[in-house]
């Protein structure tokens, strides 16, 4: 399906509600090409007939359309409790956007747009959404709830981690997930988007932290946003450059051909690394490019929900 050709046709971020909206109806449009097949556009008002479930809210209707029971689904109804983690720390920041680019080509855009076409079809099936963005401090909090006032807010909030002045600030990762947890008492889906760049704290006291996430049951995922061609592929000219930590402010300069292959080959093993560790966490760990569209954050979500019984 052709979500970046949509996404393409709106920049600005204002339009943030509009664009997540547009991403979701193009990706409901396509799911008969997905491995969800036995979803529709109905989906958004139905859910699946469970065996011992009552008959008595079938639609009748849609199961000769589909020979699919599914039972009609009410407006107070709640079925998944969402949080959602954005990390915005400098890095997250990174490439540096040049004017002709949509904000969403970056970390951090990339993230808060993803978040908002979660919240989209969070919204459409009913479900509460929370909200969490940290960086050197804890940034926003919101609790999760399925008001229409509450998206309006959350969907604030995250137009605001757009605008607000890029200053550097390191990420307190550990100290933070570990906040976050404590404030979610009611079993919920966690999903967090990071790029993974964290303090010397080392990898354990962060699988610590993130296994502090899965306490009480809950369910989460790691979106490890990364810009594939710099990050992963180290694909840059072999002109003289310097490198800069955007959270600490240091510096190396280099020739790229002189470290690539090695770069290249380190980079790979932390991604093996980190996947090993989250399936050994039972953490679901899924890699994403900044220059992909939503198709696989979508996908991802709608997996897991349906594993969240």
């Amino acid at each position: 399906m052709k979500i970046e050709s949509q996404v393409a046709k709106i920049s600005s971020f204002q339009h943030l509600e509009l664009l997540a909206n547009q991403v979701v109806e193009g990706f409901i449009s396509g799911m008969h090409k997905s491995p969800f097949h036995g979803f529709s556009a109905e989906f958004a008002e139905h859910k699946v007939y469970n065996v011992g479930e009552s008959t008595k809210h079938i639609d009748w209707k849609l199961f000769a359309r589909t020979d699919r029971l599914y039972t009609k689904r009410f407006e107070e109804e709640t079925n998944l409790r969402c949080h959602i983690i954005i990390d915005n720390s400098s890095s997250m920041h990174y490439p540096e956007l040049k004017p002709n680019q949509n904000f969403y080509e970056n970390k951090i855009g990339f993230s808060v747009l993803a978040s908002a076409v979660l919240m989209n079809l969070l919204k459409k099936q009913r479900d509460a959404i929370g909200l969490s963005v940290f960086s050197d401090t804890y940034e926003y909090y919101a609790p999760e709830k399925g008001s229409d006032r509450h998206h309006r807010m959350v969907l604030n909030a995250l137009e605001n981690t757009l605008v607000r002045p890029k200053v550097k600030k390191n990420t307190d990762t550990i100290t933070f997930l570990h906040q976050i947890a404590e404030k979610m008492h009611r079993r919920s889906m966690i999903i967090l988007f990071t790029d993974m760049f964290q303090s010397d704290s080392g990898d354990d006291a962060l699988f610590s932290a993130l296994q502090h996430l899965k306490h009480n049951k809950h369910k989460v995922v790691l979106f490890h946003v990364v810009d594939s061609s710099t990050e992963l592929n180290f694909d840059f000219d072999n002109t003289p450059r310097k490198f800069i930590d955007v959270e600490t402010g240091e510096s190396i300069s280099v020739f790229a051909d002189n470290v690539k292959q090695e770069y290249e080959k380190q980079a790979a093993l932390y991604f093996k690394k980190l996947a090993l560790s989250c399936a050994q966490n039972k953490i679901k760990y899924v890699p994403v490019n900044v220059s992909d569209n939503f198709e696989k954050v979508l996908l991802t979500y709608l997996a897991e929900k349906q594993n969240f019984g």
